[in-house]
């Protein structure tokens, strides 16, 4: 009977490290799968992250004009008081023929300009400029009840523009203009005719190609002689 009795008290503790060995094997399996996925996961999203970054910053390498035209705080009433908020308009220019604007709202104002500014990049148009400086032909552009003119200028005349249009024509790169508004003053208005009036700026090089016509004779339809004609031509780049 005693030897019985050890054997039954003998049988668990057999069986016992054989679960425990199971336990153990489970465990290691566990925290082997769960941790390599979140290591190799940590790995593969913190690696495409850094690289995307990158690429980010080469594509967007180029030095941007930022110009901060308008910024603009509402309220409203709420139950507790008042909750304050800004609205910022911003021109964006590259300083060589491109340039957008843009507008965000946010509760913060460097916030707000943050988003304004994102939204000025992404719709930048590109508009051809005479010699690098002026441009190319005289034009008119109206939105709402903004109606402005835009004329080109001899060299030494500078930027003769009120405060929004005078933010778009440095960004764009523009150093010689004349500028009159008429009508409203609210800056959202001026920049957006004034973005309507540099759309219709063309190039004699563009016309050209669009008539299937050289420059020079272009040019010397205006009443200019051939040779003068010929190096108005040459000097055209865009």
């Amino acid at each position: 009977m005693a030897d019985e009795t050890e054997i039954q008290a003998a049988a668990p503790a057999e069986a016992t490290p054989g679960a425990e060995g199971q336990g153990e094997r489970r465990g290691r399996g566990g925290r082997g799968r769960g941790g390599g996925n979140d290591r190799g996961g940590g790995r593969g999203r913190d690696g495409r992250g850094r690289r995307d970054d990158r690429k980010g910053n080469e594509e967007q390498g180029e030095e941007l004009i930022e110009k901060l035209v308008h910024i603009n705080r509402v309220s409203k009433t709420v139950k507790g008081g008042k909750r304050f908020g800004f609205a910022a308009l911003v021109v964006v220019g590259d300083g060589k023929g491109r340039a957008g604007f843009g507008h965000g709202k946010a509760r913060e104002v460097p916030e707000a300009i943050s988003k304004a500014t994102a939204a000025a990049k992404k719709a930048m148009v590109r508009v051809p400029l005479r010699e690098g400086r002026t441009l190319h032909h005289d034009g008119n552009g109206h939105f709402g009840a903004g109606r402005v003119t835009v004329r080109t200028a001899p060299p030494g005349t500078g930027i003769i523009a009120g405060g929004p249009m005078r933010a778009i024509f440095e960004s764009l790169g523009v150093h010689d203009v004349v500028t009159k508004s008429v009508g409203t003053s609210n800056p959202y208005n001026m920049i957006r005719a004034t973005f309507e009036a540099l759309k219709d700026q063309t190039s004699p090089k563009s016309v050209s190609q669009r008539r299937g016509k050289k420059i020079a004779d272009l040019l010397g339809r205006g009443g200019a002689s051939a040779p003068v004609a010929e190096a108005e031509a040459a000097a055209i780049t865009e």
